[in-house]
């Protein structure tokens, strides 16, 4: 049957990932697949389809990222990390974005993105006594599009419209996502954030965060790249918080690591062995669970390593506010550490 150009994988060529087990009941499944490719490129695991696109969400913005700096954004230390983001809200992290607005010369207003509230306690409730209310730098998004902003000064393009798919800008963008993927974007649509958003294979996702991941130690590569691979881990805070996920795997392991919406994740070693993950439901609870066991299982990262890792975070099982039960890996994911 060919494949639905308007649609993902379907449940029929998915795997169970994980399951989440509760007072030895298992009383849910994340379905999904997963791909893990060594560093020349090639497929190491399969589970589930691989080849048919999705939309690959907030993984995408250390290329969205990438496409600012090479049209003339000079990102630098934590601003290339937060570009890359989908950050708390932190005050840390608004005040990094603000920075970037202040060197671009554009205003808060100007970011396209909605206003939020933080998810960081702190920054809410300092929000909340100073009346400032809701605030666009507070969006997990708005280093992306200060970012974006700072591409469009830089060569005197549009503001207004940095979001259209025809705008420099964002041609730009769709170059760099099919040069790094290796295929062609599937299908745009329009993220959460208000960005374009593209649709890929998670193979050709692995393969774009391979590429970016080996670039600091392949000068053939890109040196934005390598910039960008250099400052996610050396500012893994601004990429998204301290005590996240994301945060906790870059800072404990060294590989790179970016959530999506959607139950999307995507790693990477500097040696450029890579993992996407998409759970077909959205959720994200078992996404790096399943993705470090896949590195862990090709060798690709130490064993004691991700089992302290996966211990911060890896939600807990609670009932009454202790464990009774665990996410469990899924029969095919569980088979590969045999």
């Amino acid at each position: 049957m060919p494949h639905n150009p308007h649609a993902t994988f379907t449940v029929d060529s998915a795997v169970e990932l994980a399951v989440i087990e509760r007072s030895g009941f298992v009383e849910s499944r994340h379905i999904g697949s997963a791909v893990l490719l060594s560093a020349d490129g090639s497929v190491v695991t399969e589970l589930g389809d691989i080849n048919t696109p999705i939309y690959a969400r907030s993984t995408l913005k250390p290329f969205q990222a990438l496409a600012s700096m090479q049209s003339g954004v000079p990102l630098r230390g934590a601003q290339v990390a937060i570009a890359c983001g989908s950050h708390t809200g932190s005050l840390d992290h608004m005040d990094v974005v603000a920075g970037m607005l202040k060197a671009a010369g554009v205003r808060e207003d100007q970011l396209q993105c909605p206003e939020a509230w933080p998810q960081d306690e702190t920054a809410r409730n300092w929000l909340v006594r100073s009346e400032k209310g809701k605030s666009r730098l507070a969006y997990n998004c708005s280093g992306k599009h200060a970012a974006f902003l700072w591409a469009c000064t830089e060569n005197g393009w549009d503001t207004h419209s940095y979001l259209e798919p025809n705008h420099p800008l964002q041609q730009r963008v769709r170059t760099v996502i099919e040069e790094y993927t290796g295929e062609q974007i599937a299908h745009l649509g329009i993220d959460g954030c208000g960005a374009p958003v593209a649709a890929v294979s998670l193979k050709g996702l692995a393969r774009a965060y391979s590429q970016l991941a080996k670039a600091p130690g392949d000068q053939s590569f890109s040196a934005r790249a390598a910039t960008i691979a250099t400052s996610m881990l050396d500012y893994p805070w601004a990429v998204q918080g301290r005590g996240e996920a994301n945060t906790l795997v870059m800072d404990e392991l060294e590989i790179i690591a970016k959530i999506g919406a959607e139950g999307v994740l995507a790693m990477a070693t500097p040696q450029g062995v890579s993992v996407a993950v998409k759970i077909l439901d959205g959720n994200v609870r078992a996404t790096s669970l399943v993705a470090l066991t896949l590195l862990a299982a090709a060798g690709a990262v130490e064993i004691p390593g991700v089992a302290s890792a996966l211990e911060k975070v890896v939600e807990p099982v609670l009932g009454g506010g202790r464990p009774v039960g665990k996410i469990r890996l899924g029969p095919a994911v569980s088979a590969l550490l045999d």
